[in-house]
């Protein structure tokens, strides 16, 4: 399913690519963004085998190639480089795909306005949990029986905290890590992004032994994030590729391929 989607992908940009070539006059310049691809974050980043050699897939690495076709003048590099998000966040990137809105990144990074995708956030639990929730009050009801796992440096665990009233647990760098918490009873809820977590329960061996609530807890939008420190004209033509790449629906093709 994924070969024949990859496929369908790949004659997309290169379609893309055509017609940007016959459209645009080849960049006499190239500007570098500096970039590297997240650990635990699929399907932004997707670790895959080609022709014997383990190469970076997944949405964002599709997009910046988009982007390079649209806008030659501009080259990512690093996205081949898997790193953690405080790594990423902590480093010289000048460029970071895919991340919630937060103050705190604000203030080092500007967000390119036209969203990237969308997601749901959706509830895990231990596949004999007959919990019902339909709110996050049910889960405040709950008291110390109701503490949600999330991600260490996730902007959800933040968005979760400033509910209030809600247990909150971002101690975990994994999907796998959180999952087998609440197998162990660390936990009674694993608040992750879908898509994403169906192959992360996938990947963990775990289908069968933890489920998924069917009510979509939140909704949220991801971004592309550019240093303050990149040159005005290369942050300007990232967002008029981004922008394009948008009304061409070039951002929701990709998107698709990735569904759980």
């Amino acid at each position: 399913m994924h070969r024949l989607a990859d496929f369908a992908g790949e004659r997309l940009l290169l379609l893309l690519a055509a017609l940007i070539l016959f459209t645009f006059p080849p960049a006499s310049a190239q500007s570098i963004l500096r970039t590297a691809a997240q650990e635990s974050s699929e399907p932004k980043f997707v670790v895959r085998q080609e022709g014997g050699k383990t190469v970076m897939g997944g949405f964002c690495v599709d997009v910046m190639r988009a982007i390079e076709a649209i806008e030659p003048a501009l080259k990512f590099v690093g996205d081949q480089t898997q790193l953690p998000l405080a790594r990423i966040y902590g480093g010289p990137d000048d460029v970071i795909c895919g991340l919630l809105y937060t103050k705190e990144r604000a203030l080092k990074y500007d967000y390119i306005s036209t969203p990237l995708f969308s997601v749901n956030y959706l509830l895990v639990v231990r596949a004999d949990d007959d919990v019902k929730v339909n709110d996050w009050d049910d889960i405040r009801k709950l008291g110390n029986e109701g503490l949600i796992l999330s991600m260490h440096n996730f902007a959800i665990s933040d968005i979760l905290r400033g509910m209030g009233g809600l247990l909150v647990d971002s101690s975990a760098v994994s999907s796998k890590s959180n999952l087998n918490k609440l197998l162990a009873n660390r936990g009674r809820f694993y608040c992750h992004r879908s898509p994403g977590i169906v192959t992360e329960i996938r990947k963990a061996g775990l289908e069968g032994k933890v489920k998924l609530l069917p009510k979509v807890m939140l909704k949220e939008q991801f971004y592309m994030l550019v240093s303050k420190t990149v040159a005005a004209d290369d942050a300007r033509k990232l967002r008029a590729a981004i922008a394009q790449l948008d009304s061409l629906g070039v951002l929701v093709k990709l998107f698709e391929k990735y569904q759980d």
